[in-house]
């Protein structure tokens, strides 16, 4: 009776022993497992994000204002699911969602690429560039503003220049040549297209030399108001009316400076809007740098709306991708009371930078 019990017993222990050492295996493959999941995941996820900020004094029609400004907060996440399949997601802190996005590659090289979702329209050559990048504090020229649907024009309203579609581009030539075709609702960010049509944009890039690109784009639509504008008043709320694009520009980066500028043109209804801007920088001082620009834009021609702006400053790069900048601005013309003022406008302003991209466990 003892010997069957102590046979039993020790059978028993061996069981435990040996369902704990399976249990602890199995742990183990599952831990490493969600390890190996974790790292691969971190492998293809980038993760980037920058805030601008600052104060700007404005004296304008004999009054003068002063305000601190948080101008963005972005944050977004670039996901590669396989070598030709990737997904982003942007989200500005500051408004709204910006952009989602999947992209296709189709070819072993960069030759053809789809895009579906929300994304920047490619008309200008400043509107697909970021924020971070650009000279001015106030980012793009009057004319890119306007005619990209960044915010200036009532009749389109804050788009900050991006819109709902599909997109075709590729390089060829070793990056010397670069096309993008676009299908748009033409109404904005988070929006259902306003009417039946669709814009249709094209852009084309060429590299000649080292440093130098030259950049056309157009586009051919149809607007949906969802206001009325000062600067078009024959288009009211509700209206569709005809919205047509086209600009040629240039862009030169060297080591003894940089140099882009871009002549604009839009067509909304029977009314046309003209201009152009050439903006540069130079290096004075190890990071520092002079930044001046010149800004011509007609908002209307039948109507005269013609501003003229200046901007001169200086911007200080402390760390990278992070700047100090402090820019004079002067606009020959105003909005101001809902309506159009040819009357000097100056303004002082003052801007922090703080830029951080991460990738495979590496910030840069």
């Amino acid at each position: 009776m003892r010997k069957q019990f102590f046979k039993e017993a020790l059978l028993a222990v061996a069981l435990a022993a040996f369902s704990s050492t399976a249990a602890m295996g199995q742990q183990r493959e599952e831990k490493n497992e969600v390890i190996d999941w974790l790292k691969d995941a971190s492998d293809r996820i980038e993760l980037h994000g920058y805030a601008q900020g600052g104060f700007n004094y404005t004296h304008q029609n004999g009054e003068d204002k002063g305000t601190f400004e948080l101008k963005r907060i972005l944050f977004w996440a670039n996901a590669q699911i396989t070598d030709r399949w990737s997904f982003l997601f942007m989200h500005d802190f500051s408004s709204v969602v910006q952009e989602y996005y999947t992209d296709y590659r189709f070819t072993n090289n960069k030759a053809l690429t789809v895009r579906l979702g929300q994304f920047k329209n490619g008309v200008s050559l400043e509107n697909p560039l970021s924020p971070t990048s650009m000279e001015a504090i106030d980012v793009y020229s009057e004319g890119v503003t306007f005619l990209t649907g960044c915010g200036s024009d009532p009749l389109m309203g804050v788009q900050y220049g991006r819109d709902l579609g599909l997109s075709i581009f590729g390089e060829t030539n070793d990056g010397k040549f670069r096309y993008e075709a676009q299908v748009m609702n033409g109404q904005g960010i988070n929006k259902k297209d306003g009417n039946k049509e669709k814009d249709f944009i094209a852009r084309l890039e060429y590299r000649p030399v080292k440093g130098l690109n030259l950049v056309a784009t157009g586009q051919i639509g149809r607007g949906h108001a969802i206001a009325n504008s000062l600067y078009n008043p024959d288009i009211k709320e509700g209206d569709n009316y005809k919205r047509n694009r086209w600009t040629v520009g240039f862009d030169y980066k060297s080591k003894s400076f940089n140099l882009h500028g871009e002549y604009l043109e839009g067509k909304d209804g029977n009314a046309t809007s003209r201009g152009g801007y050439i903006t540069g920088c130079v290096p004075l001082y190890k990071r520092l740098e002079f930044v001046g620009s010149y800004d011509f834009f007609n908002f209307n021609t039948s109507l005269g709306m013609d501003q003229h702006k200046v901007i001169a400053g200086l911007q200080y790069w402390f760390f990278r991708k992070c700047r100090f900048q402090v820019q004079y601005v002067y606009k020959s013309a105003y909005v101001a009371n809902g309506a159009f003022h040819h009357g000097g406008c100056s303004q002082i302003m003052a801007q922090m930078q703080v830029r951080l991209d991460y990738s495979k466990k590496k910030f840069y």
